[in-house]
Order: structure tokens, then C-alpha cells, then sequence
């Protein structure tokens, strides 16, 4: 039978604290990976309990909403509302971040990036129209992923971390 020595014991602590270290952190990571698509709310809440600061929330809306079908041509339902998001964001200093997910089934003229791209130009350029400066707005990747089937393109406009030069 061995026995273990008052240095051993000591000595061997530090590499069960590390161990369980390291499974907290992969823990972490499994959850963040699993998560999918609620990974950035998730984020917003870890960095929240680390002190922090959180954006507020996106904003998502429907391309349909805005569109005519087929096209990067607003509506006058889809202006009037840029208009008062542009209302909401115009005063503010901090970045914000345009980009879209999905496509639209109903596309004609345009193949789904050119259409996608070409909508987030039509939301960017509504913004700054309407107040919002060119500094500010950063238009952001084309998702081609459906992840909640029937809702076709959806635009997100979000708070970035700061201002963009």
C-alpha cells in the first residue's frame, strides 16, 4: 500500500483545480456550439455577468414587409417604416450593424445574392436618408441559411460595440 506524503498531497492539488478548470471551460464551449442560433443572446448574457455592456436588442424584420415582391424597391409601408427606425437610431453615436438571413422564394430578376445584397443597400441607404450617419451603418454577411422555414429574407439591424470609422 502507498502512502502519500503532506508535499504529494500539495502537489497534486493544483493539477485537480486545472482539471476542473478545464472541464468548466469545455462545458462552456459545448453549450456555446449547441446553442445555434441563440449564441449571440447567450453571449450578451455572459458578458452582462462579467460587467459587460450590452447591446440592445436587433430589430428583424420580414423583407416582405418592406419589399415588393421580388425586388429591393421599398413600399410606402416599408419607408414609413425605416423612416421611424432611422427616428429611433439618428441621435446616437454607436454603430449599427445591417445584415440579412434567408432568401425569398419569390425572386425573379434577381438570383437570391444579388437580391439579398440588394436590399441590404435599399435598407442601408433608407437609414441614411432619414438621419443616420454614413459612419455608422456596416452591413454584414448574406446568411443564405433558412433557419426558421416560411419566413423567407429576414433584415436585422443591430447595435455594434462602438462607433465606426
Amino acid at each position: 500500500m502507498s502512502v502519500v506524503t503532506a508535499s504529494g498531497a500539495r502537489r497534486s492539488r493544483w493539477a485537480i483545480s486545472f482539471a476542473d478548470l478545464l472541464l468548466l471551460l469545455l462545458g462552456f464551449f459545448v453549450m456555446l456550439q449547441a446553442s445555434g442560433r441563440h449564441r449571440d443572446a447567450m453571449l450578451a448574457q455572459v458578458r452582462q455577468q462579467f460587467g459587460g455592456r450590452v447591446a440592445a436588442a436587433a430589430t428583424e424584420i420580414r423583407a416582405a414587409e418592406l419589399f415588393l415582391p421580388g425586388e429591393a424597391m421599398l413600399t410606402p409601408a416599408g419607408e414609413t417604416r425605416l423612416k421611424a427606425l432611422a427616428a429611433r437610431f439618428a441621435g446616437g453615436h454607436e454603430r449599427l450593424e445591417i445584415s440579412s438571413r434567408g432568401s425569398d422564394p419569390g425572386r425573379q430578376r434577381f438570383d437570391g445574392w444579388d437580391l439579398a445584397a440588394a436590399r441590404l443597400g435599399a435598407v442601408a441607404r433608407a437609414l441614411k436618408a432619414n438621419g443616420v450617419g454614413r459612419d455608422r451603418l456596416a452591413l454584414r454577411g448574406l446568411d443564405q441559411l433558412d433557419g426558421e422555414s416560411g419566413k423567407g429574407q429576414v433584415l436585422r439591424i443591430a447595435v455594434g460595440q462602438g462607433r465606426r470609422r
